[in-house]
């Protein structure tokens, strides 16, 4: 047998989130779309026939921001509080043996983008510009398992904060909104989970200035009396 298996990258997906910072844990949780272009040699549409059927795909990726950075046996898991550690494969921390993530995500279909068909999806996790090793359909009879069971939930559940936007930023959201429909509705759905580190998330009041960097703005919140309050709109 091989000692080493190559893989060659078919595609790359944009998506709003443009740091690794405040990307939901999981798909599915924020209603991120994704569009996904097909590099040279994997452009051939026929690949992509009979994709209509599925409402959902599995997508395949590269960690490739933290593939330099190695890996260890034990990784810090957040749903813990951020200090426990947990085996690396009882986890789906991006710093692994091999730097390949997975995630379930609504096909949304094929369109035309930049001349090119494109595939587009809708509740992503990933970082823009992560490159794809694989797509695949998911077959809800085999890959819906009813009665799966986690016990992360009963650690640290996902928090849910309200999300207000503070009244100076008004005209700011609303000119964001005209040039990315479904803004609003996007920040709302990450902030909710409140993406500050696991140690801080019991504060119910912290005053720093966190940023995030969706589609060409820095969103910047701090979490006043529980809830997470948007108070700065800039251009990147």
């Amino acid at each position: 047998m091989s000692s080493s298996y190559p893989l060659l990258p078919i595609a790359s997906i944009a998506t709003p989130f443009k740091q690794k910072f405040a990307i939901p844990r999981q798909p599915g949780l924020a209603n991120a779309q994704g569009i996904i272009t097909f590099n040279e040699g994997f452009d051939d549409e026929n690949m992509l026939k009979g994709i209509e059927g599925y409402s959902h795909l599995w997508v395949l990726f590269i960690f490739h921001q933290n593939i330099d950075k190695g890996w260890k046996s034990t990784v810090k898991a957040p749903r813990l509080g951020g200090n426990a550690t947990m085996g690396v494969l009882a986890t789906r921390s991006t710093h692994r043996p091999n730097g390949i993530g997975m995630s379930v995500v609504k096909n949304k279909g094929l369109k035309k983008h930049n001349g090119k068909t494109c595939l587009i999806v809708e509740g992503v996790d990933i970082v823009d510009g992560t490159p794809l090793v694989d797509i695949k359909p998911y077959i809800a009879y085999a890959d819906s398992i009813s009665h799966a069971t986690d016990k992360l939930n009963d650690y640290n559940p996902i928090p849910n904060r309200e999300v207000v936007f503070h009244d100076t930023i008004s005209v700011k959201v609303t000119n964001v909104e005209q040039h990315h429909p479904g803004f609003t509705a996007l920040v709302t759905h990450v902030l909710s989970q409140d993406p500050r580190p696991a140690y801080k998330q019991h504060l119910n009041d912290d005053i720093k200035t966190y940023k995030v960097s969706l589609y060409d703005v820095d969103v910047g919140f701090q979490v006043k009396s529980g809830n997470v309050v948007v108070t700065e709109i800039n251009p990147l």
